[in-house]
């Protein structure tokens, strides 16, 4: 599997590339963006995932989340996948928030979605193995992302705790398995039978296995989602497990980039910290 690069720009001291391939996984070709930080010109550094939210694909939070700049002082790259398998003959829906822009980190398994739509294999394996294969990037990964991203990063870390050292979130979908956003997405992908979807449900996930570490949840109080969110699910059962970890809820913030921008820099510091500690997760 090789790589097309389709832009490289200097930022920071370091390049935000723009690479496609073939995705075997997804059955369609991928796009998605890459920070280098400056010192992986010297060897390969750790590297922290952001899964973006509904509509995005790979280029929002790599041109409005202001990560490049943090990640370059901190030594971290970081991986941009897109949001959905794309193309001619790729399922769609009329709806923002289901299809193309919406594949929710899930592998579906109902028709139409099933052919391409393996987004939680995409990220977790093959576009993994790629980027490991490819670019400077030592096997230390942290996983971050924004509402459905933030669902989908979460729910992974859960489920792979051995993948991935540090964990956070912006304004997850916590509990797609009981919101609007998330029953329509899961019925539509997985089928009617629930207990699949307790599978890629962070609240859920959180009752039965916890997270190893300790986590970092921002959320804007002023948020126009916060109902389909559901945060105060996700502080419920983190409490009654005594799980490690913080949510904020940050005064006058709304759901959009000019909130994760806000917070990026405490992202990038919290998971650098975890990752750069001898011996984090490294293999």
């Amino acid at each position: 599997m090789t790589l097309k690069v389709i832009s490289e720009n200097r930022s920071f001291g370091g390049v935000q590339a723009v690479y496609a391939h073939r995705s075997e996984v997804c059955d369609c070709d991928m796009t998605f963006g890459a920070y280098l930080p400056p010192q992986a010109n010297d060897g390969p550094v750790p590297v922290l995932w952001y899964l973006s939210g509904l509509t995005c694909t790979h280029e929002n939070a790599m041109t409005k989340g202001g990560f490049q700049e943090h990640a370059a002082r901190h030594g971290v790259a970081v991986i941009f996948p897109d949001t959905s398998p794309r193309g001619d003959g790729v399922a769609d829906d009329e709806a923002y928030d289901l299809g193309q822009g919406a594949g929710f980190y899930v592998n579906a398994t109902r028709a139409p979605w099933a052919g391409h739509f393996q987004m939680y294999d995409y990220v977790l394996s093959e576009l993994r193995s790629l980027a490991l294969d490819a670019l400077p990037l030592e096997d230390c990964h942290g996983i971050t992302g924004h509402s459905m991203g933030g669902h989908g990063a979460i729910t992974m870390a859960l489920r792979n705790p051995d993948a991935f050292t540090s964990l956070s979130a912006f304004a997850p979908i916590a509990h797609p398995a009981n919101s609007d956003w998330g029953r329509k997405q899961l019925g539509a992908y997985l089928g009617d039978d629930e207990s699949a979807w307790a599978l890629h449900d962070s609240v859920l996930l959180m009752q039965q296995n916890g997270w190893k570490g300790d986590l970092l949840v921002d959320q804007g109080m002023s948020d126009n989602f916060l109902d389909l969110l559901m945060p105060e699910a996700l502080a419920s059962v983190m409490a009654k497990r005594r799980q490690a970890g913080e949510i904020r809820l940050q005064a006058g913030y709304d759901h959009s980039y000019f909130f994760v921008n806000s917070f990026a820099g405490d992202h990038a510091a919290w998971h650098a910290e975890r990752l750069m500690r001898p011996h984090a997760g490294r293999h």
